[in-house]
C-alpha cells in the first residue's frame, strides 16, 4: 500500500485475510514493531488522525447511528485522544522490567525479574455501537505493547467502517496495521487463520463463535460483552439527582451502549417518585420532542428497530414510547409496572427503554441480581455506606459504580472488562499492555 501525503492514500485491490495475516507476521518476526520509538510514533500518528480528521469521523458516525458531533467527539473521537495521551505518559514506566526476589539457594549472584513481550499478530473486531472507539482502543493497547495489528470494523457502521480503512492507512505503518472491511464472510474468514491474541467486543453468540475458533489454534482473547447492567436506586436518594443521572447514562447514544443502564429495582414507593423525575429529566435533556432534538441518536438498523420495537408493551409508559421506523427512531422511554418475566427483561435491551421494577427491600434485590447472569456494569445510587459495601461484596459483575453510570470507562487506570457471561479480560491503560503482551519470566545465573 502506497501512502501519498499525510491523509490520504492509494488503495489497491484488497488482499486476502490469510495475505494480510501472513504479511503482517513477517513484519512483525522482523522486530519493526518492539523498539518503543516505533510504537511511540505509531501512537503520535493515531492521535494525529484524530484530531486532524476528527470531522470525518464525526460526519460518519452521524450518518450511521445519528450522533451529534458533540457526542462523537466526547464518546468517541476525544475518549480515544485521552487513552493515547495517557498511554504515551506512563508507556516507558509501564515497559520497565520488574525485579523479582530470588531464593537463597540459587546464590547471591542471581538475578530475576518479569518483562513484557509483545505477541504477535492481534485481531481486533469492533462492533457497531461506538464503530470508532471501541476499535482504535483496543488498537491503542495492540500497538503500545509492540504488536502487529489486523483491525475488523462493523459492517453494521458502513460509513465510518469506510472512514477508518481510508484513514487508518494514510496514517500508520501499513506493513504492521491492516483494515479488513465486510461482513460474516471475511470475519470467518479471519477468524480461520491463526492470530498470537483476538480481542472481541459485542454479544456473547459471537464471543462463544469467536472462541471457537480461536481454541483450533490454542489462540487467548478477550471478550468485552455486554448484559443487563441492573441499577439499585436506595429509598434513602435525592431522586431528582438520580433521575439527571441515569437518563444521561441510560440514553447516551440512543441506549445502544454495552455498560448503560438497563432496568432499575427499587421500592414501590422511591418508583412512583422516581418516575415523576424522570419524565421531567429526559424532557430537560431532549425536549418535548426528542424527535427534533440534534443531541438525541437513531437505531442503528431496522432489524434492531423491529426488536426494541417489540419490547415497548412490557409496562406501563412512564415517558416516551413512540417510534418512527423509517426515521429509525424510538423514543427515550421509560416503562413501569415491569413484571420480570416480561420481554425487556429477558435480553439485554441495547436501546433507549428503561424498566423500572420493583422490589421491597436490598435484599431482594440483591437475590434478583445473583439470580441472573452476571452483568458488566452495576450502579448504585445509595447514601447508606452499608448498602453500598453490601452490594459489591454479595454481587458479580465486571464494575461497580456508585452515583454516576458509565463513568468507570472514562478512568483509564481502571481495567474495563466483564466476568461471566459479560465477558472475560481487560484494558484501558496499563490493563491494555497486560492484555496484549506476554509477561515473560528471566532468570539469570552466572557461570563464575
Amino acid at each position: 500500500m502506497t501512502v501519498t501525503q499525510r491523509g490520504t492514500v492509494n488503495q489497491p485491490t484488497p488482499e486476502q485475510p490469510a495475505d494480510v495475516v501472513a504479511r503482517l507476521r513477517a513484519t512483525f518476526r522482523t522486530g519493526r514493531t518492539k523498539p518503543v520509538e516505533w510504537r511511540t510514533a505509531q501512537l503520535r500518528r493515531l492521535r494525529e488522525m484524530l484530531t486532524e480528521r476528527g470531522d470525518d469521523l464525526a460526519a460518519a458516525l452521524r450518518a450511521d447511528l445519528g450522533k451529534s458531533a458533540t457526542e462523537a467527539y466526547r464518546t468517541e473521537i476525544d475518549f480515544t485522544v485521552r487513552e493515547i495521551d495517557h498511554t504515551l505518559d506512563h508507556l516507558r514506566e509501564w515497559l520497565r522490567p520488574e525485579p523479582a526476589p530470588v531464593p537463597a539457594h540459587l546464590g547471591a549472584d542471581a538475578d530475576a525479574w518479569t518483562q513484557y513481550d509483545p505477541l504477535g499478530v492481534v485481531l481486533v473486531i469492533a462492533p457497531w455501537n461506538y464503530p470508532a472507539q471501541l476499535l482504535l482502543a483496543p488498537l491503542v493497547g495492540a500497538l503500545a505493547a509492540g504488536n502487529a495489528v489486523v483491525a475488523k470494523p462493523s459492517e453494521l457502521a458502513p460509513a465510518t467502517s469506510a472512514a477508518l480503512a481510508r484513514l487508518l492507512p494514510a496514517y500508520l505503518d501499513t506493513d504492521a496495521v491492516a483494515v479488513v472491511e465486510g461482513g460474516v464472510p471475511e470475519a470467518t474468514a479471519l477468524l480461520a487463520e491463526r492470530f498470537d491474541h483476538i480481542f472481541y467486543t459485542g454479544n456473547g453468540a459471537v464471543g462463544r463463535v469467536v472462541m471457537r475458533a480461536a481454541a483450533e489454534h490454542l489462540t487467548p482473547v478477550t471478550l468485552e460483552l455486554g448484559g443487563k447492567s441492573p441499577v439499585f436506586v436506595d429509598r434513602d436518594t435525592d431522586v431528582e439527582a438520580v433521575a439527571d443521572r441515569l437518563a444521561r447514562g441510560k440514553f447516551l447514544n440512543a441506549g445502544q451502549t454495552c455498560v448503560a443502564p438497563d432496568y432499575v429495582l427499587t421500592d414501590p414507593r422511591t418508583a412512583a417518585a422516581l418516575e415523576t423525575a424522570l419524565v421531567r429529566a429526559v424532557e430537560k435533556l431532549y425536549g418535548t420532542d426528542p424527535a427534533t432534538s440534534p443531541e438525541y441518536g437513531r437505531i442503528v438498523n431496522e432489524r434492531h428497530f423491529d426488536r426494541l420495537s417489540g419490547l415497548l408493551d412490557s409496562g406501563r409508559v412512564v415517558v416516551g414510547g413512540g417510534s418512527d421506523r423509517t426515521d429509525r427512531f424510538i423514543a427515550p422511554t421509560v416503562l413501569a409496572d415491569v413484571d420480570p418475566g416480561s420481554p425487556v427483561m429477558r435480553e439485554e435491551i441495547f436501546g433507549p427503554i428503561l424498566p423500572l421494577v420493583t422490589v421491597p427491600d436490598l435484599d431482594a434485590a440483591i437475590a434478583f441480581i445473583n439470580d441472573r447472569d452476571k452483568p458488566l456494569a452495576l450502579y448504585v445510587f445509595s447514601e447508606s455506606e452499608t448498602t453500598r459495601e453490601r452490594i459489591a461484596a454479595e454481587t458479580s459483575s465486571g464494575a461497580v459504580g456508585h452515583g454516576l453510570p458509565l463513568a468507570h470507562l472514562t478512568v483509564s487506570d481502571l481495567p474495563f472488562g466483564g466476568v461471566g457471561e459479560s465477558g472475560m479480560g481487560s484494558y484501558h491503560g496499563r490493563y491494555s499492555i497486560e492484555t496484549f503482551s506476554h509477561r515473560k519470566a528471566v532468570l539469570v545465573k552466572p557461570l563464575r
